[in-house]
């Protein structure tokens, strides 16, 4: 059986919904999952779902967690029984196959990068989150991991989301482009025009620049970035994703008729929400390191944290990190 260890303390709602997320995925794959949290609170939650396979479940006590105020570097050290930090070395010690946490991201980078270590030919890791487009999901990378980057890191980047791809989403030879303010490869900083050098004499099916107005165009299946500029746009997509259904909602109440327009229009609008809401996708795995980790929303509800241990399940059984070791050093070698 596959094992994944949970942070059952990381997101705003632990460890109820984490454990409710937790369960539901044992019930839906063949895996089990290892609580990591306060065994007391565990043990209540567990309380709640008599109906559980206890073979599928473990806890490995944990009492101190990483508040989302608090800075990860020295709290990390300070707090070595953290939980994000014990679901970590687990996984180092190979007693679980991957992590998830939807806690505090940086500590969750910088626990599982300790505890991991990173893969031969990458320097750097990278968030890789799955977002909606006119047609099929893409992948936008890095949205937080790595904020200070190097031209080499965004090339690591777009080979690590090509492996991705192809394993997640089936896509056998995906389109990569650069986030910049042009389409022209002379357009951005030194960062990204250094970057598209080295990405179109890549063997990656690179297609030039993307402009933030088209990122969710489809035009493109894995867009790379820097950390800051990724975490940035998917943070403003979040906002408008929220006001955007806020303001159909106003609008959709605002009379009779459209209240009337809305009952007609309900599975359309189902559709779309479910076409923009991240929990479908349930995590962001964290590209680089030698160890499967998938980061969650820090909102997080018990659905995203099923679907993000599916896709840690997933991840486990295809060898993924092999994969994109081997993927990181066939790169290496056509560049040099």
């Amino acid at each position: 059986m596959i094992w994944i260890a949970v942070d059952a303390m990381g997101g705003d709602e632990a460890p109820r919904h984490i454990v409710d997320g937790a369960l539901a995925a044992t019930r839906h794959f063949d895996l089990g999952v290892t609580l990591v949290g306060p065994e007391s609170r565990l043990i209540e939650e567990l309380a709640r779902h008599p109906e559980v396979d206890p073979a599928q479940v473990r806890i490995v006590p944990a009492d101190a967690v990483i508040a989302m105020s608090e800075p990860p570097a020295a709290t990390l050290r300070r707090r070595p029984g953290a939980s994000i930090r014990v679901a970590a070395d687990l996984v180092a010690r190979g007693e679980a196959a991957a992590l998830f946490s939807a806690g505090h991201t940086g500590a969750t980078v910088m626990a599982a990068h300790a505890a991991f270590g990173m893969l031969r030919g990458a320097d750097r890791p990278a968030l890789a989150a799955t977002i909606p487009t006119r047609h099929e999901p893409a992948l936008l990378l890095d949205v937080g991991a790595s904020v200070e980057c190097r031209p080499a890191h965004l090339l690591q980047f777009a080979v690590m989301g090509s492996m991705y791809a192809r394993v997640g989403f089936g896509i056998e030879r995906p389109r990569v482009a650069l986030l910049s303010n042009g389409e022209e490869e002379t357009k951005g900083n030194e960062l990204t025009r250094d970057a598209h050098r080295l990405l179109k004499a890549s063997a990656l099916a690179f297609i030039g620049n993307l402009e933030a107005r088209d990122l969710y165009s489809g035009a493109a299946d894995v867009i790379v970035c820097d950390g800051f500029t990724g975490n940035v746009a998917l943070k403003t997509s979040e906002g408008l994703v929220e006001v955007v259904e806020e303001l159909l909602r106003e609008e959709l109440t605002s009379t009779y008729t459209m209240r009337l327009g809305s009952l007609l229009t309900r599975r359309a609008l189902r559709h779309f929400r479910r076409r923009v809401d991240y929990s479908e996708y349930g995590g962001a795995p964290l590209l680089g390191v030698a160890g499967l980790a998938i980061v969650g929303h820090g909102r997080s509800s018990a659905k995203a944290v099923r679907n993000a241990i599916a896709m840690a399940y997933r991840f486990a059984s295809s060898q993924f990190i092999e994969r994109v070791e081997r993927e990181i050093a066939a790169a290496a070698v056509s560049h040099s």
